[in-house]
């Protein structure tokens, strides 16, 4: 499935994903037709492909088009037809219906959706396309992040599923797990749950301070309110609200109810990163940052938080590399500022742990995911650096479920986290 006969095509190639998938085919050695409405809209997405992969020459393996002029030729001479289109039901039956009366019958179809039912797309599909359609989800941006979800749904051939894996692992070095088809799947169902938490705290506490307090000395990369403008306020609404709508036995099911400022915010064409000049939950103005107060709409002046104790405790302790002693320093910090983070942080794991079987097969798995989808701790990790009986004692004080893998550890002294060498530093940091 290497080399220049093995022939893909891209649907929304100027879209979010469309040049970084590009730039991960054309760079492997597939030959790929990056297809969009107009021919300038296409060679934006081959522009975007170029940057990412800081190679001009990937042109070489790129052949442009629009979907009125090249979208049935092509879709018949692929093996895999990639569509990343706008995350719109509607939109990809309509173009999914295209594909199907024009595509071989061997060739492979995949959705880049981040969290849109798979099987709803393939409904009403040929028995054809619905064997050999799944989901391929990337995570943003896919250059700098390994973690791939590939979705079947329950009429996929299980051996499309197999070859999808090896192909995505074996040529494009992606790290891959299978992940139900659930709503926003594996990992964003459980980053989103953080993500969105962390926006319904800062209604009430400030953005400044709740990126402060769960920042990334609790193990993720980047803050969490950065990391919503950094993914866009668009996109999380979409994420959150179908969750929030498909979940309702989720027993966090109130996490993923949208806060008002941001539906407020998203109408008003606040989109976080994507809207430099309108900003999300941060803004610049010239060279100074200002931050947004969810109360009045408007943006201030960034001021950092007072310093917390526990919290510079924390970083100082990873700084050193001394990971268990940090999770220590939370779990025995007082105060309501830690409990605001414990919550946080042990919600996190313990949710993530409880999506074992639903989400996906196995708690290593979630961990995949979760560390090289978001940049985030694996929740099994936080499990081991706090103690077992310690989590679940914190879990319990926050009357969150206790998952059944937790209390196995608990019960057998075992370690949870399976994943063999670990960078601890490059998600606790200082």
């Amino acid at each position: 499935m290497r080399g220049e006969n093995y022939k893909v095509v891209i649907l929304g190639a100027n879209g979010t994903m469309g040049g970084g998938a590009a730039a991960m085919f054309a760079g492997g050695g597939c030959h790929v037709t990056m297809l969009a409405r107009d021919p300038a809209k296409a060679r934006e997405g081959l522009i975007d492909a170029q940057s990412i992969a800081k190679a001009e020459a990937l042109a070489d393996n790129v052949t442009l088009g629009t979907y009125d002029h090249d979208m049935d030729r092509a879709v018949a001479e692929a093996a895999l037809i990639f569509e990343t289109l706008a995350e719109d039901l509607a939109l990809k039956h309509e173009f999914l219906h295209r594909v199907d009366h024009h595509r071989r019958p061997d060739s492979i179809v995949a959705t880049c959706s981040s969290g849109l039912s798979i099987a709803d797309m393939a409904r009403g599909r040929s028995e054809s396309f619905r064997r050999n359609f799944l989901g391929i989800h990337l995570f943003n941006p896919p250059h700098m992040i390994a973690g791939t979800e590939v979705v079947p749904h329950d009429a996929t051939d299980p051996a499309v599923t197999a070859t999808v894996v090896e192909m995505l692992r074996k040529v494009f070095r992606r790290k891959v797990i299978i992940a139900r088809d659930r709503p926003a799947f594996a990992g964003n169902r459980i980053g989103f749950k953080v993500l969105n938490e962390a926006a319904q705290l800062a209604d009430e506490h400030g953005v400044a301070f709740i990126d402060y307090l769960v920042g990334p000395h609790t193990g993720r990369a980047m803050a969490p309110l950065a990391t919503i403008d950094l993914v866009g306020w668009d996109v999380h609404k979409a994420i959150v609200d179908n969750i929030h709508a498909r979940c309702e036995d989720d027993e966090a099911h109130a996490c993923f109810k949208l806060p008002a400022y941001i539906e407020k915010g998203v109408q008003e064409g606040h989109l976080g990163d994507k809207t430099p000049e309108r900003g999300g939950f941060y803004r610049r103005d010239g060279k100074a940052v200002e931050v947004l107060h969810p109360g009045t709409g408007r943006y201030e002046p960034f001021k950092a938080p007072a310093r917390i104790d526990f919290v510079e405790r924390m970083k100082s302790l990873n700084r050193v590399g001394r990971y268990g002693d940090a999770m220590a320093a939370l779990a025995k910090a007082s105060g309501w500022e830690a409990d605001i983070a414990r919550q946080v942080v042990i919600g996190y794991a313990g949710y993530a742990l409880n999506r074992v079987g639903e989400v996906a097969e196995s708690a290593d798995d979630i961990d995949t995911i979760m560390s090289y989808g978001f940049n985030w701790a694996p929740p099994t990790v936080i499990i081991d650096l706090l103690g077992p009986n310690r989590a679940i004692g914190m879990l319990q004080r926050y009357n969150l479920k206790v998952p059944a893998v937790v209390e196995q550890a608990a019960a057998n002294g075992d370690k949870l986290y399976k994943g063999g060498m670990l960078d601890y530093g490059r998600t606790f940091v200082g």
